[in-house]
């Protein structure tokens, strides 16, 4: 799970670099805040408790070859997301438009409105089924679905008023990539 956290948030960093420029990146570009990290130590604690407490749950390596395959596949959806996009994905929801920002139909957003965040959703509760984390992966799978239950409106709201009967029209055709929302 280390490993795939230190993947998967450096790669993030080095593609802001590389797509915006060092001079407009920040640590924020690593996507790690308070809550995130108490989930991290609270899914560390899950696995090492149950590793002493319930050693056998921990055994069932075909479950965490699941997990390490939702890995893979959420990281390549959101890196295909991030590079498809290029200057127009950004980490923090544009409340203004740029002269950059352009609607992205194509590549990886014909499939899925929001792919970063199906990416993301699908690597995070990946990592807790790896570690066979019974509790952190409804756990992820709540947190992280909620926050993006509330996010992916706001972030459309702004969408609509760029790109207006254009994004309307994308929005039916294609789903969100983030199941009910």
């Amino acid at each position: 799970m280390l490993v795939s956290i230190f993947i998967f948030h450096s790669s993030e960093y080095i593609l802001a670099i590389c797509i915006h420029g060092s001079s407009n990146v920040t640590l924020k570009s690593l996507l790690f805040s308070p809550n995130y990290g108490l989930a991290l130590i609270c899914s560390l604690l899950e696995y090492l408790l149950e590793l002493v407490l319930f050693p056998g749950i921990k055994e069932h390596w075909w479950i965490s070859n699941l997990g390490l395959t939702m890995v893979i596949i959420g990281e390549i959806i959101r890196k295909m997301a991030i590079i498809t996009a290029g200057r127009a994905f950004t980490h923090l929801i544009r409340t203004r438009q740029e002269d950059e920002h352009k609607l992205v139909t194509k590549g990886v957003y014909r499939f899925m409105r929001h792919p970063g965040y199906c990416g993301f959703l699908i690597w995070s509760v990946g990592t807790q089924i790896m570690l066979c984390n019974p509790i952190s992966v409804v756990a992820f799978a709540v947190v992280v679905w909620n926050f993006f239950a509330k996010r992916i409106p706001y972030e459309e709201y702004f969408l609509r008023q760029f790109f207006g009967p254009q994004y309307e029209e994308y929005a039916r055709k294609v789903p969100s990539g983030v199941p009910f929302v």
